[in-house]
């Protein structure tokens, strides 16, 4: 998502974050002068910036001149994706409902206010739907994944939410009014499983349960459209029953209900 540039942005320290940016494409590493040069800055804030990262771990310094990113920056990225690896029982649970369903199956989360599909287990009679890989996405509007976890935000965080990323029309049939969102979402909640029909991509359908615990999101399977008509029925109850199976799992409609 596109980012205005905002009018109090800190020089310094856009720079830096710009160097990192530099030398992660850049594994031999680079010297100051060729940082300066492809950072746009002075050879004196560079030596500056650098120095203070190496402070701070993120970059070293190699015999010969030339910098690397450091292991602070290991470190972070470990961290990282430690908060969007699902939980080896909603894997194995993943892996299940594949299996048995023969669709392709996601675990997504709201990480750090931003919808990240986190696990995928690819099943033979689904579309191939690249942008349902494992990435971060603003579609939460359009799909099954993304109205679970949209419900799970109190009204106002929502419309926060929503009004910062917009409502854009995938299909014809994507909802892009947020008060006719609010209405199918709040149906939705009511039958406890979330669905979408042709809303993400044309001869699509997909559905989505909320699952709590120590990671809450959401669990979702894909599928086209005439397979859809024929079983959706039975996969959305493979969806509930492998919601009620893990544990900590509430029902939306009720954990919703103080919050809209």
């Amino acid at each position: 998502m596109d980012v205005a540039r905002p009018s109090d942005l800190i020089q310094s320290a856009s720079r830096a974050l710009r160097i990192i940016d530099e030398l992660s494409t850049r594994p031999e590493g680079l010297t100051a002068r060729g940082i300066a040069r492809r950072c746009e800055c002075s050879l004196p804030t560079t030596y500056h910036l650098l120095r203070t990262l190496r402070y701070e771990g993120y970059v070293e310094r190699q015999p010969g001149g030339r910098y690397v990113l450091g292991p602070k920056i290991v470190n972070v990225f470990r961290d990282f994706m430690s908060t969007l690896a699902a939980p080896p029982k909603v894997h194995n649970l993943l892996r299940h409902l594949a299996q048995i369903t023969g669709q392709s199956v996601y675990f997504s989360q709201l990480v750090a206010n931003q919808l990240v599909v986190t696990d995928v287990v690819e099943g033979p009679h689904s579309p191939h739907l690249e942008e349902l890989m494992v990435h971060s996405e603003d579609s939460a509007h359009a799909t099954a994944l993304g109205k679970a976890l949209l419900w799970s935000l109190p009204s106002r965080d929502r419309r926060v939410y929503l009004g910062e990323r917009g409502l854009r029309p995938f299909t014809s049939t994507t909802v892009t009014d947020s008060d006719k969102l609010d209405a199918e979402l709040y149906e939705l909640a009511r039958r406890r499983v979330f669905t979408e029909h042709e809303q993400y991509r044309s001869d699509v359908c997909c559905g989505a349960v909320l699952v709590g615990g120590n990671s809450p999101g959401a669990i979702g399977l894909s599928c086209g459209l005439e397979r859809w008509r024929r079983l959706g029925p039975r996969l959305t109850g493979e969806l509930r029953v492998a919601a009620a199976d893990l544990q900590g799992y509430q029902p939306p409609a009720a954990r919703n209900g103080a919050q809209n």
